[in-house]
């Protein structure tokens, strides 16, 4: 499985429509990705725990060791064997012979853990891209936002310098200036506010790879460039290559090798010894041997083999258990992305040119005389409102859309007219 460059292509391919970068100095959702991945110590800790393991293979590779042995019968007693002469000494070699494939199932078992480390690292590596693509897309959300702060506090200038003129030309009480200024005030209020979350978000994205003081530049881009996404059944069908999923994969060859160790375990093993022996005239000399096997093995290696099975069955119900909480966060997603998909287009299509009419020509009218602050100033807000809840469907829906990829490993890459979509393939 090819789940490195799938992760990338999951949300590199999608932020290259979402976030363009015009710029060589700013940081890019790809660097932000490179980052994570070389300094992060989820990780790196793969690395240490890719050594372990390969040390436990090795150890598991280990044949039974051959045991050198001396015995000494006949000696420092009474008698004849009061001395060395009547000694009988006897040099031996031992070692158990093992049967029923005990050195292959160990084997197997050890290999099976570093291949399933492999496919959890590439899983937590795909959690990680889809935690720094939420941040980034925070950053910029937060740049937005402060944009869109800009344009009110622009707005509500423009409207303390109406009203002022107003005032001075006896059309209107102080208070409709007084009013309007603490609305310019709140204005500014909202914009500090807004530059205030876009240091915070970019201090959290930061703290990814450790930077403790961030100095790099984020360029905003469009986030109103949501693409298409394919139907719901294709992309449950694509869910069944997760790699949450395929970890089950892996955990079911670790509970098989271990199935199949305990069952090697009902075979005794042979335990051998040949020698040398000095009889006791020093003269002659004898070999020696002896082979013992212990008795019920069988009997208790059923326990082991009972504990195995119960095991990979229990792997087959946590893996259909998780397919169902895959699947159903996957709906949710899926359902989340539509709705606020289609609620940023409604407002861009239909509500907001209107409500940008409606707000120059309540401008219009104030300054004619024809229309009342208080009219001018719902209409500004009321723009201000659906500018706001644009913003937030658009950040609803790139959060779903992260969710989608990460639960998928699939990118989406919108062409024109938001009408195309591309996945890589894990």
């Amino acid at each position: 499985m090819r789940l490195r460059s799938a992760a990338l292509a999951a949300f590199v391919a999608v932020c290259a429509v979402a976030f363009p970068t015009h710029a060589a100095d700013p940081l890019t959702l790809d660097d932000a990705f490179l980052r994570v991945a070389d300094t992060h110590p989820d990780l790196r800790l793969f690395g240490a725990r890719h050594e372990a393991l390969k040390a436990e293979l090795d150890r598991s590779s280990l044949r039974p060791a051959l045991v050198a042995g001396a015995e000494v019968e006949n000696v420092l007693g009474t008698g004849p064997a009061s001395g060395l002469d009547g000694a009988e000494i006897t040099l031996s070699l031992a070692s158990v012979l093992e049967r029923g494939g005990k050195l292959d199932a160990r084997r197997t078992l050890a290999q099976s853990r570093i291949d399933a480390l492999a496919i959890g690292r590439e899983a937590r590596r795909l959690d990680l891209l889809a935690e720094v693509a939420r941040r980034y897309l925070a950053v910029v959300g937060a740049q937005r936002e402060g944009e869109l702060a800009q344009l009110g506090v622009d707005q509500r200038d423009r409207t303390v310098a109406a009203a002022r003129r107003r005032h001075e030309a006896g059309a209107s009480p102080e208070s409709v200036v007084l009013t309007a200024q603490a609305a310019f005030a709140r204005a500014e209020l909202d914009s500090a506010r807004a530059r205030q979350r876009e240091a915070a978000a970019r201090q959290h994205l930061a703290a990814l790879w450790g930077e403790r003081n961030p100095a790099f530049e984020i360029l905003g881009g469009d986030l109103l460039a949501v693409p298409q996404i394919a139907d719901f059944a294709v992309l449950a069908d694509w869910l069944q290559r997760t790699p949450e999923l395929a970890q089950f994969v892996d955990q079911q060859r670790i509970g098989e090798a271990r199935l199949q160790l305990a069952r090697s375990e009902a075979t005794p093993d042979f335990d051998w010894q040949v020698g040398v022996r000095r009889m006791a005239d020093g003269d002659d000399f004898g070999l020696v041997g002896s082979v013992s096997i212990p008795l019920g093995t069988t009997r208790r290696a059923q326990p082991g083999i009972r504990a195995a099975r119960a095991e990979l069955t229990a792997l087959e119900i946590e893996r259909e258990a998780m397919g169902l909480s895959l699947y159903s966060t996957l709906a949710e997603a899926h359902g989340r992305f539509g709705v606020a998909r289609l609620e940023a287009q409604r407002l861009g299509e239909d509500v907001l040119p209107r409500l940008a009419k409606a707000e120059a020509a309540a401008a219009t009218a104030y300054r004619a005389g024809a229309a009342s602050y208080l009219e001018w100033s719902s209409l500004q807000a009321e723009h201000a409102a659906a500018r706001q809840q644009q913003l937030a469907a658009a950040l609803e829906a790139q959060r779903a859309l992260i969710e989608i990829q990460r639960l998928t490993g699939q990118a989406f890459v919108a062409g024109p007219g938001l009408q195309h979509n591309q996945g890589a393939t894990p």
